[in-house]
């Protein structure tokens, strides 16, 4: 089944999200190799394809996993949660119907 993950910035988490940023893809990039990834990327703080110093309040991930115990453990093993990058995260079930 697919699940969101939808993760929520602290203040001014730039910096931290830069010194995280290459295990975090990099665990991305796993669930994209696997066929299990639909989208993922950031929320840019403002109406730009590159906020740079503005930097971002959170992120999306959609991808498949085998329940919601597994996206949940997944989410929390995010190196942008260990480095202290988000404030929250929320996992929740999704059904995609388009396209």
């Amino acid at each position: 089944m697919l699940y969101i993950i939808y993760s929520q910035d602290v203040e001014n988490s730039l910096p931290l999200r830069k010194q995280a940023r290459p295990a975090h893809l990099k665990r991305v990039e796993v669930l994209k190799q696997q066929g299990r990834l639909v989208i993922a990327g950031p929320c840019p703080a403002i109406d730009s394809d590159d906020p740079g110093e503005a930097g971002f309040t959170g992120s999306l991930i959609i991808a498949e996993f085998d329940s919601l115990d597994a996206a949940q453990a997944w989410a929390d093993s995010d190196p942008y949660v260990s480095a202290g990058v988000y404030q929250s995260v929320s996992v929740k079930p999704y059904k995609q119907v388009l396209p």
